[in-house]
């Protein structure tokens, strides 16, 4: 019988999550060869490669960061954070959490205006729009909104989101 799969488990909406990732890189990488290949091989260089790397650079960087990488993956300046209690810890990630939601809501509006506003513009060789192309940043936005809420929350009631079992180890994708 075949295993179920529960479109709702985390842990396989991250794997697929991570699979954006892996094609972002692997589109970027295949047209890059391909440019390097037609440029100085064929004399025939490719115009809408550097559009597509551009964009899959863009999206692999914004959406790994927002939707895929975990809080231990974050690069953080903890020398500081390292040095103190865990109480001092907790408050340290309850300031800087609020500060992070803060901004990035109040940045949501403009950035949603700009990026409407830029449907009216295309890339040069493929005529994607553009906003197309920056959408991404909303996608960025919100998921780094609820992963601060998330470890507001966990920090408020003294925990840290990795002691919190999200997903059963049986679980996998």
């Amino acid at each position: 019988m075949a295993q179920k799969i529960n479109w709702l488990n985390g842990r396989w909406l991250h794997r697929r999550a991570e699979n954006v990732s892996v094609a972002l890189l692997g589109t970027m990488f295949v047209v890059f060869v391909l440019q390097i290949g037609f440029r100085y091989f064929l004399v025939r260089p490719l115009s809408w490669s550097e559009e597509v790397c551009l964009l899959c650079w863009l999206w692999g960087v914004l959406w790994g960061s927002g939707v895929v990488l975990s809080d231990e993956d974050e690069i953080r300046m903890d020398i500081l954070y390292n040095a103190v209690s865990d109480n001092a810890r907790r408050i340290f990630t309850m300031i800087t959490s609020v500060i992070l939601v803060v901004l990035l809501i109040i940045s949501l509006p403009a950035s949603w205006d700009y990026i409407t506003f830029m449907k009216r513009e295309h890339t040069a060789s493929l005529r994607i729009p553009i906003n197309y192309l920056y959408s991404v940043y909303l996608i960025f936005a919100v998921a780094c909104i609820i992963r601060h809420c998330r470890l507001f929350w966990s920090a408020l009631r003294g925990t840290s989101p990795e002691d919190e079992p999200a997903v059963k180890p049986a679980d996998t994708a």
